[in-house]
């Protein structure tokens, strides 16, 4: 007898699309850095010393925090975050 076994993809894509990396800044001056709490259990602690580096070297620093982890960030969450930051840091935990 063969087994077999049965794979789900939970994304539901039928063809993942490809996208080209950004660039890198060159420098963070003059940047505002997002950071960005998923809402799992101690992130916020990883994104708090983020907090005090970037700080500690004249970076502007926004935080936002998604209501929760299990779905992605609501689109107004992600435009905002657009419009008023360069680059972002997602912190997750576990």
């Amino acid at each position: 007898m063969t087994q077999q076994t049965l794979l789900l993809d939970p994304t539901a894509e039928r063809a993942p699309s490809a996208r080209a990396r950004l660039a890198r800044p060159a420098t963070l001056a003059g940047a505002t850095v997002g950071l960005l709490d998923i809402s799992k259990a101690r992130g916020n602690v990883f994104l708090d010393r983020v907090d005090e580096r970037l700080a500690a070297m004249g970076i502007a620093v926004k935080r936002y925090r998604k209501p929760t982890f299990t779905r992605v960030a609501p689109t107004a969450l992600k435009q905002q975050i657009a419009g008023e930051c360069q680059l972002v840091v997602e912190g997750l935990a576990d």
